[in-house]
């Protein structure tokens, strides 16, 4: 089993709290509150800006040629996803400019920041692997034909092109890390860190 894999399973229980949780629960079958949505497509922008400051922090540091072009590939991904979100911000009258960012979303952004900033490269893929499979996981375990409103960001984490670059990180983080302390600690926040990103975006009309 590769590392990815072994870090993967070995968090099978957050992986198992966000989807039984309500808000992706709620798009999974078309009820979440159009207005909680629009806040967390507003956070997860401000979110994704930061993701790909990360992928740039540890583009700049890569060790070789093939690390640096594959997360030149990993950072031009982003896009699509920021590309879902403006198109929710323009069809739905989401204000994007001057986010917010509640304290969820700051918590994992200046995690990754930091993390990208100043740990080993191997660890900075430990870091920015759960969000890239963790979404892959839920479009893929998630209905598009019964999310209503919701189908386009179903099927974008569903596509087999978003799990191709979820596996580019993957094999990155198995090429370049060593499963030890560091590595599976920021695995393992990272992944809480997506339940409490949920868990903001569920509570956020409080």
């Amino acid at each position: 089993m590769t590392l990815a894999a072994r870090l993967w399973a070995d968090n099978a229980d957050v992986v198992a709290d966000v989807l039984a949780h309500p808000f992706v629960r709620g798009i999974g079958d078309g009820s979440l509150d159009r207005e909680l949505f629009a806040g967390y497509i507003a956070q997860d922008a401000f979110f994704l800006e930061s993701f790909a400051r990360a992928y740039a922090l540890a583009l700049a540091r890569s060790p070789d040629t093939e690390t640096l072009l594959a997360f030149a590939e990993l950072l031009n991904g982003v896009r699509d996803e920021l590309r879902l979100h403006a198109s929710y911000a323009a069809s739905w009258g989401i204000d994007m400019a001057g986010v917010e960012p509640a304290a969820a979303t700051l918590a994992y952004t200046e995690f990754l920041l930091a993390t990208a900033a100043t740990a080993d490269v191997g660890v900075v893929c430990a870091a920015m692997t759960p969000c890239m499979r963790l979404y892959a996981h839920v479009g893929t375990t998630l209905d598009a034909d019964t999310a209503g409103p919701y189908a386009d960001w179903v099927r974008t984490y569903a596509d087999p092109g978003f799990d191709e670059v979820a596996t580019t990180l993957e094999k990155l983080l198995d090429r370049l890390a060593e499963d030890g302390g560091p590595v599976r600690t920021a695995y393992r926040r990272a992944m809480r860190l997506e339940l409490a990103f949920f868990e903001a975006a569920w509570t956020a009309k409080g």
